[in-house]
């Protein structure tokens, strides 16, 4: 069981999507009018809500590329709401992640936070598309553990171990920083410490275990590790 110490945490791990980029609002944006073209018009709750499902069942194992994963998430939604899928719209989620947005305190706080801690990334994405969304987070990152390099999806411990191998780190240097809080629980059973990074709640229903601390976003996080913000 870990235990929170600012003191002794040297590097920060963070979820990307959820917690750095905004893919809620993206997704949204991406399915609404493949949507509303077949008559479909859910409450953003609704569609998040569809996805998250969608996608959970999609990344378990055997692995397949997260490309694939949201590619069958288009067709997922097309059964739910009852119209066939084009060919031409199984990509729609995977050609808009280039234009999905960091948070509005994202840059600013990923900056602050790179004066004092390591930096590095643990996501359930293909190295590609990560590539567009690294471009928009402006900060550099010591590591970047993608899905595609694991072969295994979070919450599986082995992408957790292999991102804490690559930085040659012990686990209680190590703060994981996340909004899916399904992630909670195999970080502190490696014995890292936990922030959840509560935004919008949609992810309160499946906490199982507590994490060391909650925020509801990363400026709050710059005040429980007693970091100034950088003035640009």
């Amino acid at each position: 069981m870990s235990q929170f110490d600012p003191t002794r945490i040297t590097t920060l791990t963070f979820d990307c999507y959820g917690t750095l980029i905004d893919w809620e609002a993206g997704a949204i944006e991406a399915l609404r009018p493949l949507l509303a073209r077949h008559g479909a018009v859910p409450s953003d709750d609704e569609i998040i809500a569809v996805f998250q499902t969608l996608d959970a069942a999609l990344c378990q194992p055997p692995y397949k590329t997260y490309r694939v994963v949201l590619a069958e998430v288009v067709e997922g939604f097309g059964r739910h709401f009852g119209f066939p899928v084009h060919p031409a719209d199984r990509d729609a989620l995977a050609a808009s992640i280039p234009s999905w947005k960091p948070f509005p305190d994202t840059v600013a706080a990923l900056r602050a936070l790179g004066t004092r801690f390591r930096l590095a990334v643990i996501s359930n994405i293909d190295d590609d598309l990560f590539a567009a969304s690294a471009r928009q987070l402006e900060v550099p990152f010591e590591a970047v553990v993608t899905a595609e390099q694991t072969r295994c999806y979070k919450p599986h411990p082995a992408i957790f171990e292999v991102a804490l191998r690559r930085l040659g780190e012990a686990p209680g240097a190590v703060a994981h920083v996340a909004e899916g809080a399904g992630e909670i629980v195999p970080a502190r059973r490696l014995g890292c410490a936990t922030v959840w990074v509560r935004r919008n709640g949609r992810s309160a229903q499946l906490i199982t275990e507590a994490p060391d601390r909650e925020v509801p976003d990363l400026q709050s996080l710059l005040g429980v590790l007693d970091i100034k913000p950088r003035v640009i």
